[in-house]
């Protein structure tokens, strides 16, 4: 079985409710068996050791699974940007972009989205550009 396929599954267990139930009852039991182990540190050890390890090995789980999310986002968002018209074909292509080139589209956008204005009362949500950026007429 790959990795990926096994921790979806792991995923899918470890975020159900019935695996967080089965952790309380297992910390629940921990704590009251405190007092006939004593207290002692082998009693503490026990809980801190076993979820240390799993946290640990969640913190890969979570990755893999945000990784995988991610993609399919990004997957689904290309495809509408693709079937869009007016969308601009550079935006499919940021992954290959550093940080100062995606600083200066967002701020393109950011202008691109104060410029707009919604009517909120309504039930149709109308957005008027209220003036056309440089780079919009130059897509035109």
């Amino acid at each position: 079985m790959k990795f990926s396929r096994l921790s979806q599954h792991l995923s899918q267990w470890a975020g159900s409710a019935r695996t967080f139930y089965a952790a309380l009852v297992l910390i629940f039991l921990w704590a009251l068996s405190g007092p006939w182990f004593h207290y002692n540190d082998t009693w503490q050890l026990i809980v801190n050791t076993s979820t240390t390890i799993i946290t640990f090995l969640m913190v890969f789980l979570i990755q893999n699974t945000q990784n995988r999310d991610s993609d399919m986002l990004h997957i689904k968002i290309d495809e509408l940007l693709r079937v869009t018209k007016d969308a601009r074909s550079a935006v499919l292509s940021l992954d290959g972009l550093d940080l100062k080139a995606l600083e200066k589209m967002r701020r393109e956008y950011e202008t691109i989205g104060e410029r707009k204005t919604v009517d909120l009362n309504s039930n149709d949500a109308v957005t008027t550009d209220t003036k056309p950026l440089k780079s919009d007429l130059n897509q035109a």
